[in-house]
């Protein structure tokens, strides 16, 4: 099934995997956010989605390059199984992907791009981890924190973004979204440069 990922121009630059749960009640909750950036990606460059394993993923073309995006469909903590199984049915490796995953742990709005890291109590991220046992993974980290920090962090990132925090959330997602494409075009170094400052 791998083909039905090529192209004349070879294999996509990247497997980029938005972390999130899937079904409609999870649609707008914090610990989506993953999922939200590569839709508003897919929605971008025209692309459609379809199932393929335990993945929606489509394919699209943006700074000059292409890349598959993925979301996973095993829910959040099971997150290892799904991106593992897509990997070795493209005869892909952890150094092929790029994560976009919230975080708790960092102030909303901000992100940061690491090329290699603990989990930090993600469990999605976490679970990724573990199915490639290493931390070698470029990931976008997307921040959801706020002050004063939730007592009850599960139950804080399974709620909705508020309505009147919309607009800064349009933003935050094209923000995302544009370093996942100055990764896919100007590489590692570039983008942390520009995006972590």
């Amino acid at each position: 099934m791998a083909q039905a990922f090529e192209t004349e121009t070879g294999r996509p630059a990247r497997i980029i995997v938005g972390l999130g749960n899937p079904g409609e009640q999870y649609v707008r909750n914090r610990h989506n956010t993953g999922f939200m950036v590569l839709d508003a990606l897919a929605r971008e460059c025209g692309a459609g989605w379809s199932a393929y394993l335990l993945c929606e993923t489509c394919r699209i073309e943006a700074a000059g390059r292409e890349a598959l995006l993925a979301k996973p469909l095993t829910y959040m903590n099971h997150s290892g199984k799904a991106v593992l199984a897509l990997l070795a049915d493209l005869g892909r490796h952890p150094e092929d992907l790029l994560l976009v995953v919230d975080d708790l742990n960092l102030p909303f709005g901000r992100i940061r791009i690491r090329e290699r890291g603990s989990a930090g109590g993600h469990r999605g991220l976490g679970s990724i981890i573990g199915a490639f046992g290493t931390e070698e993974i470029l990931r976008v980290r997307v921040g959801i924190g706020e002050e004063p920090a939730p007592e009850d962090k599960k139950e804080f990132v399974l709620s909705d973004f508020p309505a009147e925090r919309q607009a800064q959330l349009d933003e935050i997602i094209v923000h995302t979204g544009n370093a996942v494409k100055s990764l896919l075009s100007g590489g590692v170094s570039k983008t942390m440069a520009i995006f972590n400052a």
